[in-house]
């Protein structure tokens, strides 16, 4: 599956990104645990050059917990690393005395000149649908970041005060203009990132029922007692998508199955691997 797709406002969304790290201190870097390193965008890594760093895997709760804890051994190499989750909460208390304990060096040099102390201003950035919303209503304690189920909902930088210390930038998420490798592709859609418009939702389940089969295969008893022979007509049988004739619905069923995994019904998973 090739995909290609960069809508004009994610060109916007780049430019003002370039134009506001000058006003931040530290950059949060928001990727999916299911995900680690396919959700993380490379020209964000470019962009964001030497600036300080903290990577977050949000979505922890649905991504398989043995998996995580390789993928933070091995991503703390480069930076400060939390596994965490917007919606369920955990994690997130760490996020702020992590972000202190980045700026101390700073603060204690700026304090060391006579510049008053100010908040920590930090920047949350990410591909698009990755909970950087989600995790702004969970730091605040409120909805004051728009927040949405399909990908792209945040367009416009906002400043939001997080804590007495901190003081945090929403940006748009921003994916890159092809992807290289068509599993990184696969595993954007699967798990959501790229709108489902895009591409052919039959190709992406017939995928990832493959790769469930290779990792997971007891998830898939859900829909039958033998995963190995499972197809996409055997899920839409097992959860009645029936149409004239007996036939069944293969566009419904994939749907559905999509739905499933997205919404952790099939179990913790993790796609990436090392």
């Amino acid at each position: 599956m090739s995909i290609q797709w960069f809508p004009g406002h994610m060109a916007k969304a780049k430019r003002l990104l370039l134009d506001q790290l000058k006003w931040v201190d530290v950059v949060v870097e928001l990727g999916d645990a299911r995900v680690p390193e396919s959700s993380r965008n490379p020209l964000l890594q470019q962009l964001i050059k030497d600036k300080p760093k903290i990577v977050l895997l949000n979505k922890a709760d649905l991504a398989d917990p043995q998996w995580t804890d390789i993928w933070l051994n091995e991503l703390k190499k480069t930076s400060p690393v939390l596994a965490v989750s917007a919606t369920a909460g955990f994690g997130v208390g760490k996020i702020v005395p992590e972000l202190e304990r980045l700026m101390a060096g700073k603060q204690e040099r700026m304090a060391a000149k006579g510049v008053r102390a100010r908040s920590i201003r930090a920047m949350v950035i990410g591909i698009p649908n990755i909970g950087k919303s989600s995790l702004i209503n969970q730091l605040t304690g409120s909805a004051k970041a728009k927040t949405g189920n399909k990908p792209g909902v945040t367009r416009g930088n906002q400043w939001i005060r997080i804590h007495d210390k901190v003081e945090l930038m929403d940006t748009p998420g921003l994916l890159w203009p092809k992807f290289e490798d068509p599993e990184v592709g696969n595993k954007l859609a699967a798990t959501g990132t790229i709108r489902d418009e895009v591409l052919n939702q039959e190709e992406l389940s017939e995928w990832l029922l493959m790769q469930l089969k290779a990792y997971y295969p007891t998830s898939l008893e859900r829909y039958t007692q033998e995963p190995a022979q499972l197809t996409l007509e055997g899920i839409g049988r097992s959860r009645g998508c029936l149409i004239k004739g007996g036939q069944v619905d293969i566009l419904k069923a994939s749907q559905i199955f999509l739905r499933e995994f997205r919404a952790g019904a099939l179990g913790k998973m993790t796609l990436d691997r090392i």
